[in-house]
């Protein structure tokens, strides 16, 4: 649903990190990258809407004022919207090679 609501705000590199067997931090990890502030702060909200409509909402929410990380904490669901620099700074893709990737579906 992350993803999803992500991919609606054109989100780029949008990626899905089962951790399910490595960490106890959450289940999943979804990062996807913005082209700017703006665009970063629109994919939160697009992805907070998209929960609070099944009354599922974020246990914390950092980041929103500089818009360069922003982190959405569900709990099992951890989600990170970065600007390309900030990204490839922490680079969470190479930290957690070894968790599997899940596939998105693309809507039609």
């Amino acid at each position: 649903m992350a993803a999803e609501a992500a991919l609606e705000k054109k989100a780029r590199d949008t990626v899905i990190l089962e951790l399910k067997d490595l960490s106890t931090i959450a289940d999943y990890f979804v990062i996807c990258s913005g082209d700017n502030p703006a665009q970063i702060r629109a994919i939160a909200e697009a992805i907070e809407e998209k929960y609070s409509k099944t009354k599922i909402f974020p246990s914390g929410r950092e980041g929103m004022g500089s818009a360069r990380w922003v982190l959405i904490d569900y709990g099992d669901i951890v989600i990170h919207i970065f600007d390309e620099e900030t990204r490839a700074y922490y680079e969470l893709e190479k930290l957690w090679i070894d968790a599997p990737r899940i596939e998105i579906e693309r809507k039609r």
